[in-house]
């Protein structure tokens, strides 16, 4: 795309002219245009918690703010952090992460296209679950490499199948990239399958990045890190959906200990540090806030069992229910193979907000996705005027 501004012709990166757009974004300031008008809309599109953060993460906020916690940090992370989440996973999973293999990020975002950075070679391939989240694809072309797609399908719960890896690894394929509990479809990845998949990376020889950003939010089971399994892996983490914090942007990767110094250079001169202030209020959520978040657990649960009911009611197809995150993905085409003008049509007639699949992969095309982190009674008034819209339509 070429600018032409006096006598410069100024071109933007082709770089840049790869990312594809976030839908759920576009879809959210239209609703913000509506809303603008004065037109009530019921948020189910964004995946952002409705809790307030614990009173824990305030209360440091605050106090850090009074003792002038606020000078740059270690570029790995306050070490008090560190070793947080290295008692938190010994905690939670029984593993064993050293500080030293933890680096601290502004948002889990940031801890990713450092991850891709250090990782991946111009035309090296990771292997990419469709559908998927919308932005794993962009991180990984952002930095030359290649998603390959590995189509995972509902009558299997949305799982890969560790056939159908093998099928697409190459000699340029450098990881295999998991996510569960999986957003868009709520799918957490059974222990058995886990493992199958580390079988399958032992023997080609690959890393396996795991983003387990949703972990704590499963309401079936019990999540695995895939530290549990193997330590050629690399853990994608933070804290803005268990605990609330996104405004606050925290999050952390896990790595191997032969990438660490790639990664800290990587940070010291794309980023310096993550914010000194919720480095603190990172710990103080790991400590302290187990109550509230399993209040917030426990009303996401009474949520997602509300949200399948009444989808179920409207005759709509669930073979996968979600057991995890906050979202439901729906099979809508038996209305139509174009979510992304279903959705926009949901929201113009329905005054509901909700994703189209196609913003997650090719073979997210034909659903819906919901998100359920809204309160329940915007929720019940959201599913019935859902109900209306597709009665008009019938």
């Amino acid at each position: 795309m070429l600018i032409e501004q006096g006598d410069l012709k100024m071109s933007v990166a082709k770089r840049c002219e790869q990312i594809k757009p976030f839908i759920v974004m576009d879809v959210m300031e239209k609703i913000h245009e509506m809303e603008a008008r004065g037109i009530d809309v019921i948020h189910m599109e964004i995946g952002e918690p409705d809790f307030n953060v614990p009173e824990c993460v305030n209360r440091v906020c605050i106090e850090a703010l009074k003792q002038n916690e606020t000078g740059y940090t270690n570029s790995l992370g306050d070490l008090r952090l560190r070793r947080a989440i290295s008692d938190y996973h010994k905690r939670i999973y029984g593993t064993t992460v050293e500080p030293g293999q933890i680096l601290v990020t502004n948002g889990t975002s940031p801890a990713m296209l450092l991850l891709f950075s250090a990782l991946l070679d111009p035309g090296d391939e990771v292997i990419v679950s469709d559908p998927h989240y919308a932005c794993y694809a962009n991180f990984i072309r952002y930095v030359q490499g290649e998603p390959v797609f590995v189509k995972v399908h509902e009558q299997d719960g949305f799982v890969y199948k560790p056939e159908a890896i093998r099928e697409k690894i190459t000699p340029k394929t450098k990881a295999i990239f998991i996510n569960s509990p999986s957003n868009p479809t709520g799918t957490v990845i059974p222990e058995s399958r886990m493992k199958e998949i580390v079988e399958v990376a032992k023997e080609h020889g690959l890393y396996i990045i795991s983003d387990e950003i949703y972990h704590g939010l499963t309401y079936e089971g019990k999540d695995h890190s895939i530290l549990e399994f193997t330590d050629q892996a690399f853990v994608l983490n933070g804290f803005s959906k268990l605990f609330a914090m996104t405004g606050l942007r925290l999050g952390y990767l896990i790595a191997p200990p032969k990438f660490i110094r790639a990664l800290q250079v990587l940070q010291q001169n794309f980023f310096i540090c993550a914010n000194s202030i919720t480095q603190l209020a990172g710990v103080a959520a790991l400590t302290d806030a187990d109550k509230e978040i399993q209040t917030m657990r426990d009303t996401y649960n009474e949520r997602r069992e509300f949200m399948i009911r009444r989808l179920k009611e409207m005759g709509l197809s669930m073979m996968a229910e979600p057991t995890g995150a906050f979202y439901v993905f729906v099979d809508f085409k038996h209305i139509s193979t174009d979510s992304y003008t279903l959705a926009f049509d949901i929201l113009e007639k329905a005054h509901i907000g909700v994703t189209p699949g196609i913003d997650f992969g090719a073979n997210g095309e034909g659903y819906l996705r919901f998100s359920y982190a809204n309160s329940l009674d915007n929720l019940k008034i959201g599913m019935n005027r859902l109900e209306e819209y597709l009665k008009r339509y019938a």
